[in-house]
Formats: structure tokens, sequence, C-alpha cells
């Protein structure tokens, strides 16, 4: 758009600025006074407001001349002027006041546009002359049209000003000449056309490829759904594309040639995309790839492709009875919407006759491999890969890696190594380079060391507060004597983030020395400049994944790697061992992070800094206490202040310290045989020297078990299912949210009746009035008010939903306005996920739309009955909105009965065995509706126990949650689990100081210590995911 305005106000010597000028109100006044148009660059969802008069035309008009105030000062207005205003956002949003006062034109490139472009490059590149001859026939055609206007404009004049045409000698002798003249061109125009027929004839040759390779582009342009740092601009993918075609092998065979030209492209694009892209989107990357080149060739069924992603929408419909013991209801529910797909028809009748041999699937190690019988053997890859999700889906995602070997090659499975060197040879001194910013990573060692190897001074500052007038003074000097600059942290600097942009964009003009290099570091930001994103080289650059390369790459690190420092304890044998354990516990707390909210609550940022200070006072206390160790010295320095710094939340505090006395104990440097895990392979080797340590950590396995970390072996299940629900969600985001989990018409005709199912279902407010009236304000009973507010917002969760579907209804007719927000309703609904707007006023809830519906239901339900019979004998603590309103009520009820004041109560709790039978205690509570993860319940040992093998949740018994003062707590072991709403765990604190998610700390009995347990990281949850 910026060109094509250029160009067409070139002779009008059009005015290029942007708001970030500081000078540009000047400027833009000079322009309107003369008339000059003025183009305004890179503009954001929010305008200046001094800009505010000149988009609601607030022009006075006094006699003839004009005027208009801008800031503050009346300048005249000329009519010649022009405001032209572009943005480089994807996808922006303009509030009404604004849209209202411009002319809204989308100038995004369209696949047919790209397509022409792509096919001008590659026949340029290829067959040079024809497409010298396309332009010149473009060009020529374009010259005779105008000449034909003139000409017709010419015969309306000479027509307009003669009062007889006949009688007018001139009039007719220039009709004539006009004849004469349009008839050459007509003549001229047709011998091109046909030329030009021929032309695209010998061109289509090479359409197939411009058509992929335009598909390609706009694959690449959905990643900024995933993440905002995935930015690449057209300009970048024509530069690849172009080297592609000089790189491919040659031939003389079209085809051929054509077959080497798409590899070599995209080989090159997935190489060049993959070093800006996170280990945990590479093989997204991949898999969006095949997946579009099998679109465009019509080779993919959107139906199936959708079920894949999303399992089918469910409503919690009946279902029959699932003759397999060993399948979830989930899964179960999912087979029957496969069942419903045109070639998966008959598939669950098949299933109900053979489960026996899906049983081998289920209990298979590498189900991705399994061979389906008879004719389900003819399934393709994709297809596989249905069955598997309702049978196995926690594995999908080496099954993802099987399906893109099978389309397009093991290539694209294998991302390319790290590799600074060849990303500073796609760089010029007008190119920053992007660091994007990973927990954990920190490229400026790697940097500062391949600067060293090139000679070169770098020159840093970490940006801030402050610091803005630092760095630019920086890049200044950088820009004349052809310095490295880097700036860290440019997330941090949201302010100057604009002032960069600038910077960045002034470089070409400035000219700087051909050695001068910008470096910027930066976690992912949304407010990270576009333009910097789309015309800079980015990169990521990870910490190493897995224990192994971990703890190898902890002894590569400095100190730890410089063979002076390793040898120079007073006690070696202490200080080696110990720090042994200190990298273990380094690797160790880093790798939990893979099991999602079982290893961590928050994924915290731990880095090579921790290790490096932890490591530097081991060597100082060690030598200073040489009779004792001083390990509460050490355990509190490194668990509460390096690297327990970083952590917010209790509960993962508590869980830091019980792991690093695993390793920072007596018997890590007294006891040889003293193992990490019960394994017996991890431990602190013997006394030895620096490559020693190396030879133990090489002897490692590459991929441990879970209880290396402490955990069950169905922790690994749990961590495979985080990464396919990731990956699956990630995928959707960069898909269109076009077909359905398996019929029923168009999308507006399945999402119409799945809007009327709901409907029909979810129930009309309750009357809180007359509950009011049935269960008024009570001082002896506080949980008539807790039922009350309770009623209140499920009525305002219910107005929500019904009043939503029905505005979706309408907008499906045609009737109302789609709004954004309505609009990523029915997106939402069409997948199978629950609205973002019923999310905003609703408990919170991970599950998918027929589950999170069926849950509703069931404490509407549960809800109703309270209202209709009474104060329930059992309390369904999952079943609240708000859970801390409900157990201050319950304690409330005893402090009043006692006349005790109710900050000296909390809760004791005891399991009731009978939960049939159950009494309503005389105080306090019976509670249910919760589940264990990370073990089971022993009801004969009355203790907790290891979970059985694939079991990840399992129902909590019933506890009396008895209120008592603290010195009334009866004395045994228990282990503290925390109560969570959802499988989550971590939240915000809310305007009443409770967790959204975290509820209170429940007393289980055990018979294990209770430091196992937290390793395990076992917890009570509220709702399950489905």
């Amino acid at each position: 758009a910026n060109r094509w305005l250029k160009n067409m106000e070139k002779e009008r010597q059009i005015r290029i600025m942007k708001f970030t000028d500081g000078n540009y109100l000047k400027l833009l006044e000079a322009a309107i006074r003369m008339g000059t148009p003025v183009l305004m660059e890179n503009v954001g969802e929010e305008m200046d407001p001094a800009i505010e008069p000149l988009l609601q035309k607030q022009i006075v008009v006094k006699g003839s001349s004009m005027t208009i105030k801008i800031g503050d000062s009346i300048i005249e207005y000329a009519k010649e002027f022009k405001f032209y205003m572009t943005t480089k956002l994807r996808n922006p949003h303009y509030l009404p006041e604004v849209s209202t006062k411009v002319t809204l034109i989308n100038f995004m490139i369209t696949f047919e546009g790209l397509s022409d472009q792509v096919l001008g490059i590659v026949v340029e590149k290829e067959n040079p002359r024809l497409q010298e001859q396309k332009e010149q026939l473009v060009l020529e055609g374009a010259r005779n049209k105008n000449k034909l206007q003139e000409i017709e404009d010419q015969i309306l004049h000479t027509l307009q000003n003669s009062d007889d045409i006949l009688a007018d000698a001139a009039g007719i002798e220039i009709l004539q000449n006009a004849k004469v003249v349009s008839d050459d061109i007509n003549k001229k125009q047709a011998i091109a056309e046909k030329t030009e027929i021929e032309i695209d004839e010998a061109r289509k040759g090479y359409k197939p490829i411009a058509m992929r390779t335009s598909g390609l582009f706009f694959c690449i342009s959905d990643l900024a759904n995933i993440d905002p740092m995935y930015q690449y601009s057209l300009d970048f993918f024509k530069g690849l594309f172009i080297t592609a075609i000089g790189n491919a092998e040659k031939s003389d065979e079209l085809e051929e040639r054509l077959g080497f030209l798409n590899k070599e492209f995209l080989e090159s694009l997935y190489r060049n995309i993959c070093r800006s892209l996170f280990e945990k989107d590479k093989m997204i990357f991949s898999f969006l790839l095949t997946i579009k080149l099998m679109e465009m060739a019509k080779e993919i069924d959107d139906g199936e492709f959708r079920f894949f992603l999303t399992g089918g929408v469910s409503l919690g419909d009946q279902l029959p009875v699932c003759p397999a013991d060993w399948l979830s209801e989930k899964q179960w529910g999912e087979l029957n919407r496969l069942d419903k797909l045109k070639r998966f028809k008959g598939f669950l009748e098949h299933f109900e006759k053979d489960h026996g041999l899906y049983k081998q699937m289920y209990d298979s190690p590498t189900p991705q491999d399994f061979e389906l019988p008879g004719e389900w053997s003819k399934l393709d890859k994709l297809q596989f890969m249905c069955v598997q999700r309702c049978v196995r889906p926690d594995l999908l995602i080496p099954a993802i890696s099987n399906f893109i070997v099978d389309k397009i090659g093991a290539y694209f499975i294998t991302p390319p190594a790290f590799d600074l060197g060849l990303i500073f040879k796609d760089s010029n001194s007008t190119t920053p380079l992007i660091f994007v910013l990973s927990p954990g990573a920190d490229p400026l060692n790697n940097l500062e060391k391949y600067a060293e190897s090139k000679k070169k001074t770098v020159l840093k500052v970490s940006l801030g507060q402050g610091q803005g007038p630092k760095a630019e003074k920086m890049i200044q000097e950088g820009i004349k004597l052809g310095n490295w600059v880097v700036l860290q942290n440019c997330h941090l600097a949201v302010s100057w983030l604009g002032n960069l942009e600038k910077i960045c964009e002034d470089l070409p003009q400035q000219k700087p020395h051909r050695d001068f290099r910008l470096w910027l570091t930066s976690y992912p930001s949304p407010v990270f400049p576009v333009s910097i994103l789309q015309n800079g080289v980015k990169m990521t650059n990870e910490p190493p994944m897995g224990l192994k390369s971990n703890l190898m790459q902890s002894f590569s690190t400095d100190p730890i790697s410089n063979k002076q420092w390793f040898e120079s304890s007073t006690q070696p044998r202490i200080f080696r061992k110990m720090l042994f354990g200190l990298c273990f516990f380094h690797a160790f707390i880093q790798e939990r992070r893979l099991f999602g909210p079982l290893g961590w609550n928050i994924q915290y940022q731990f880095n090579e800094s921790d290790l490096r200070i932890s490591a530097r006072q081991l060597l100082i206390f060690i030598d200073e206490y040489p009779e004792k160790v001083p390990l509460d010295a050490l355990n509190y320095l490194t668990g509460e202040c390096n690297y327990g710094g970083r952590v917010t939340e209790d509960k993962d505090r508590r869980l830091m310290a019980v792991i690093l006395k695993t390793f920072y104990n007596h018997q890590t440097f007294t006891d040889d045989d003293y193992k990490f895990s019960p394994s017996g392979i991890y431990f602190a080797p013997k006394h030895t020297e620096y490559e020693g340590y190396l030879d133990y950590i090489r002897s490692l396995p590459q991929y441990p078990d879970p209880e290396v970390y402490g955990f069950h072996e169905n922790a690994a299940i749990t961590k495979n299912q985080n990464e396919t629900d990731l990956a699956l969600n990630t995928i959707m985001l960069c898909t269109s949210s076009s077909g359905g989990g398996g019929g029923g018409g168009n999308d507006d005709a399945v999402t119409f009746k799945l809007a009327d199912s709901i409907l029909s279902e979810v129930p009309l407010p309750f009357d809180v009035e007359a509950a009011e009236k049935k269960f008024p304000v009570s001082y002896e009973q506080s949980m008539n008010t807790v039922l009350t507010q309770e009623l209140m917002r499920f009525n305002g969760l219910i107005q929500v939903i019904r009043g939503s579907l029905m505005d979706m209804k309408k907008a499906i007719k045609g009737e109302v306005l789609l709004s954004a927000e309505l609009e990523a309703a029915l997106n939402s609904l069409k997948d199978g996920r629950v609205p973002a707007m019923w999310l905003g006023r609703s408990y919170p809830s991970l599950k998918t739309l027929g589950g999170y519906i069926k849950d509703l239901l069931e404490r509407l339900k549960w809800f109703g009955t309270w209202v209709e019979k009474g104060n329930p004998d059992t309390y369904w603590i999952s079943r609240f909105f708000f859970s801390h309103g409900f157990l201050t009520g319950a304690k409330q009820n005893y402090a009043r009965k006692y006349n005790i004041a109710i900050d000296l109560l909390d809760y004791d709790f005891e399991v009731v065995p009978d939960e049939e039978n159950a009494l309503p205690p005389e105080d306090g509570i019976n509670v249910v509706g919760m589940f264990l993860e990370g073990c089971k319940w022993n009801a004969k040992l009355m203790s907790l126990d290891e979970s059985e093998a694939k079991i990840l949740f399992v129902k909590c018994p019933m506890f009396w949650f008895r209120p008592c003062k603290s010195d009334e707590m009866k004395e045994h072991q228990f282990y503290e689990a925390p109560i969570y709403r959802t499988t989550e765990r971590k939240g915000v604190l809310m305007t009443t100081g409770h967790s959204t998610n975290f509820i209170l700390m429940l007393k289980i009995p055990t018979i294990p210590d209770p430091g196992h347990w937290i390793k395990r990281g076992v917890a009570v949850i509220c709702s399950l995911n489905d």
C-alpha cells in the first residue's frame, strides 16, 4: 500500500511521516497549507489526539478561505490536501469513533494477487524473454486503453460543443480521424490479446508452483496467532523464493525442474522459519506446512481434520453402554462422534466387536505404529490419527511426526541446530538481529564469545526505566565505529519501543559502518514493533532439553567449566560431590517444568545466573567452615534466595525446599551409595576429576523415567497429554474455523442447531426473591446468605449464556450485527470450546463445550434441590461458584454458636469412612466432589497410596471439615494437600483477597513421609478437564 500510494502521488511530492517523528505536527501543518498529500506510516490502533480536528474535518470556511485548528495553531487549509494512513498490524481493531471518521481499505495481499506476483518472479528467472514480452504487452495494453479513453472524451467534447454536427466540417473531420485511430488501436489490441493468450499459455506451466508457493506464505503469516514475535514480511518471503530458484537443481524438463524448485524452497522456508521458532512450535510448523500442501492439493477432508483437532462437538448426549471398561467416558464419546464421519461409518460396530484388539493399542508404548485390522488398515495417516485420538490421545505427538514424514519427508522433523555464525551471515549493518528469549535462556554468553572470535567490541545495556538515552548514545557510537550494540530485555522498555522502531527505520539513511550490528533480546511481547520483527533476523536459543543435556550444559558453564576454579577447594571431595548435587538440582527443577502444573504451579524462569551464584557460594562456605558443612545456610541461600527468589507461590516454595534437601544433605558427600532416586541410576559419583563427572553424565539415559523427578510413572501420561493438548490448541489458532466434527449441513446450520440445543437445556434464571423469603438472612445460619449469593452469580452466567445464544441465532439469520465478541463466540461453538464471553462471567473451568454444559446443568440441579428441599446433608464443594464464601459461612456458623472469634478458628479434617450412611455432623460440614491427582486413597490403610497405572485421577473420600481452635486439632502424620478448582492450579488474586484457583490446604492422613507426596505433586482437584 505504501509503495502504491507513493507512486500515485509521486508528481505531487507526497510527504512521508510517522507519529513517532518528533516534528511531525509542524510538517503536517506545512503540508495542509501547501496542499501537499501526506502519508502517515505505521499507525497503531490509537490515534494521536492532535489530529482529531483533521479526522473530523473541522474546517472553518470564511469567504473564499478555509482554516483548520491543528494543536494550538489555526492554519489555512488547501483543497488539494490529501491525508493517507497505513498500518502494519495484521488484524487491527479500530474503535467506532475512529472508523466512522476515515475510509478503511483492506490492502492485505490476496492469494490470487500473490500468485500473480510469484508467477512473475519465477517466469522472469526461468524464462526472462517470456516475462519481458508479458510486461510489454501489459504496458502497451494500458497505453492503448488510455488512448481509446482520450478519443472517446474528444468525441464527446466535439458533440457537446457543436450546435449542428452535420454542418460542422471541422467536427466531422475530428470524428473521422478518431474513428481511423480507434480502429487501428482496436486491431492492435486484438493482436496483443491474442499474443497475450499465447504467452499466458506458455506461462501456465509455471502456475502450479506459483499457487503452491503463495499458499505457503499464508501458512507462515498465520504463525503470528501462536506468538506475537512470529512476524514475517512478504519481502522476506519473496527473497527466500528468489534464492531457492538460484539454488535449486537445474533440469531441461519443466516438470522435473519445478519438482526441484518446490523441494528446495520448502526446505529453505523450513530452515529459515525454524530458527525463529521455539522448540515446542517447530513440529507444529511442519504439520501446518503439510496440511496446507494437502489442502491445496485437495487431499484432505475438512470434517476429518476438524475431528482430529477437536474430537467433535458434544453436549453430553446419552451414549450407548461402552463395552471396554478401560476406555474413559470422554474417549467413548469421541468414538461415537467419529462413527458419524463418512469414512468411518461402521467403525463403532467394529470396535464393539473387536475392542480387545484396541486394548493392545491402548497398552502399547508406541500406539502410533499400531496396525489397524481388516478394511480399517486402508485408512490414511490423518484418519489413523483420528482413531488414535479416541484410544491413546496422550501419544499423538509421535503420530503427528509419522504423518509429517509420510507426507513431506524426515527432513521436516529434524530442525537445524542453532548456528550463530550462519545467522550472522544473513544480516547486515541495517538489519537488527533479535533473540526471542525463553525461560532459562541467556544468549549473552554465546554472543560475547562469538564477538570475541570476530574481534568485535560489544556495547550492552539492559533496558528499563531511564535507559533509553543511554541506549541511543551507544547505537550512535556503534554506527560510527562499527561496534556491536546489544539491547537486552526490550520487552521491559514498552514506552521506549517507539523510539527503537524509528532508530531501526532510520538505519539505512544513516549509512552505518559495515561492521555495525544491532542485537536485541526480548521475551515475547504483543507491543514489540511489528516493523522490527518483519525486517529483522529473528532467532531463538533455548536452554538444552533433557536432564542429561542440562547437566552437560551446567558443567560447560563458567565458573564450573574452569578447571582452576573446579580444583580450588580445600575440601575437594565434599565440594565436588555437593557441586554435582547442585548441578543435578538445577537440571531437576528445570525439567519438572515439562510436566506442567504437576511440576510447578507457575513456570519459573530459572537460568544459569542462579547456578553460577549458588556454585560460588558453595565454594566459599565449604572452604570457610572446614569442620562442618553449613547445610542450613546453603539450603537457605540456594533454595530461598538464589532460586527461591524467583518463586512467588508458597506451594512451590515448599516444593523447592523439599527438592533441594535431596541434594544438599550429609549423605550426598559422606555416603557413596546414596541415590538421588529409587532407580539407583542417579547419584553423585565417587570423588573424581572434572572429566570423570562428564563421563558419568554421558552414561546417563537420554530419556529418563519420571521417577528421577520424584513422580509416579503416570506423570509421563500427564506430560504427554499436556503436550498433545497444547499442540492441538496451537494448530487450531492457525487454521480457519471451518468444518465440523461430523456433519449436519453447513457451518451456520450446525451452529444454529447447537445454540437451540443448549437453549433448550439451560434453564431460566432462579427466582432469587422467592429463595430469600424461604432462606432469610439468619444469625444462626450463614448458609442462607451463601445460597442466595450463589444463585445471583449463577443467574448472571445463565443470562450471559442465553442472551449470547439468542444473539448468535439472530446474527446467523442476519437480524443483528455480528460483533467481534459474538463472532469469537460462534467460532468457539463450532470448535466445541466454551466462548470467552461465557468464561468472563463463569466459575473457572477447563472443560470442552459439552463437558461445561453438562457440569453447569449438574450444578444448577444441585442448587435447585437445595432451594426446594432445604440444606443438604453433604456439600459438593466443586459445585460452588465461590467456594471460599461457602467455607467461611460454615466456619461462621460454628463461631456464632460457641461465641468464638472467627479469626481464632481453622479447619481440622477427618475422613468419613462410610459415605453412604453419613449423617450431617453437629458442627462443621461433610464435603464431597473432589478428586486426587498424583496418588490414590487406600481405605484399608486409611492413608494416601501410590496411583494405579494409567489412572490419573481418583475420587477423593468424603471429609468432615471440623472448625476448631488450632490447639484442639488432632495430632497425626498428614500431608497438606492444596485444593484447587481446576487442574491448571495457578490462579490470580481476586478483589476479595482469595485466589481464583486455590481454595485451602486439606490435611490427609499418610503413612509415607509427606515430602514424598510433595515431590509427586499431589493435589486435590474440584473440577477435571473433562
